[in-house]
């Protein structure tokens, strides 16, 4: 038989649309209805960021993965019955036909990377949720006993289960900025308390119904983050972007997880852990441009977020998580 060969990265995309924005991994643009009015097509590439810095490395096919979990987690929100999301549609069919330009974007590499998405004022918080202590929550806790205000006892150990989840909120920041910790004060001072103790309410809702599917099919969410944002002429927050994806929350296997110190990981640790080797060693300072990655971390993290993916849509049990 001939050899299997993969489709080439999608490291960048070029359509005759109009674009909004390009972001760390999703290209975003205008498409217009049928009614004269206005969607979004969000596009998921196959660039892979860390520490705020995009990678020159393609991690190939992570923007179809992105997009099966997304697109999983928005409809089981919805059917929930939790809230709203932005997702109305995954077909590149709806894409029109002037959007494809010679040498640019083809409809084909569209295929399985798209989402069609509610066009809506989007809230400037990062609605983070934590239902374990790792990262930038564990190194405030170990210097204050606390995260974005709120107390948590004494004595817990790096990775350990929290009492309940916590809610704790963020700036939104634009791109090559780092999104900064906050109080919910602070968050409510900004866009309005009535308003922030909704996204903290739906954010919660969200996370413990996520975890609770999440821990049936062997993975541990232990943090995540959302972004809601407001459609015109309505108060009521939608879900949108992406959600609940290894690009925007920790994922562990249970069946390995022990507290006390860093865990095996579905998500971008495993990168993040051999950027980590690159700044000890002086190779690196965690400024743009990011460096080359090799093989081994290219397809550790695409085995990693397929594994994680393959477990949460098809309720199988996911490999270990090692390189």
């Amino acid at each position: 038989m001939p050899a299997q060969h993969s489709p080439p990265p999608v490291l960048s995309t070029d359509l005759d649309l109009p674009l909004v924005r390009r972001g760390k991994v999703r290209d975003v643009y205008e498409l217009p209805d049928a009614n004269g009015g206005s969607r979004l097509l969000i596009v998921a590439s196959d660039r892979i960021s860390a520490f705020d810095v995009v990678m020159p490395t393609p991690i190939v096919g992570k923007g179809a993965l992105l997009t099966d979990m997304a697109v999983f987690w928005l409809r089981f929100v919805e059917r929930r019955g939790i809230c709203q999301t932005h997702l109305l549609s995954t077909d590149p069919a709806e894409v029109p036909a002037h959007a494809f330009k010679s040498g640019g974007t083809t409809r084909e590499q569209l295929a399985g990377r798209i989402m069609i998405g509610r066009r809506c004022r989007v809230i400037p918080i990062e609605c983070v949720v934590r239902g374990y202590l790792e990262g930038s929550g564990w190194k405030e806790y170990r210097a204050t006993g606390a995260v974005c205000g709120v107390s948590l006892p004494p004595g817990l150990r790096q990775c350990d289960k929290l009492p309940e989840p916590i809610f704790t909120p963020a700036t939104k920041e634009d791109a090559g900025k780092h999104d900064e910790n906050i109080t919910f004060d602070r968050a409510a001072s900004l866009v309005g308390l009535p308003l922030m103790e909704e996204l903290r309410r739906l954010s919660l809702a969200i996370y413990q119904a996520a975890a609770a599917h999440a821990e049936s099919r062997g993975i541990i969410i232990a943090d995540t983050k959302f972004e809601f944002g407001l459609v015109e002429g309505s108060q009521t927050p939608i879900l949108i972007d992406e959600a609940l994806t290894p690009d925007s929350s920790r994922f562990w296997p249970r069946e390995t997880y022990r507290p006390g110190g860093p865990q095996a990981s579905y998500d971008k640790q495993f990168l993040r852990e051999h950027l980590e080797t690159l700044v000890d060693a002086g190779s690196w300072n965690k400024q743009s441009p990011g460096p080359l990655l090799p093989p081994e971390v290219v397809e550790g993290t695409r085995r990693r977020y397929a594994a994680a993916r393959d477990a949460l849509t098809a309720g199988s049990t996911p490999g270990p998580a090692t390189a």
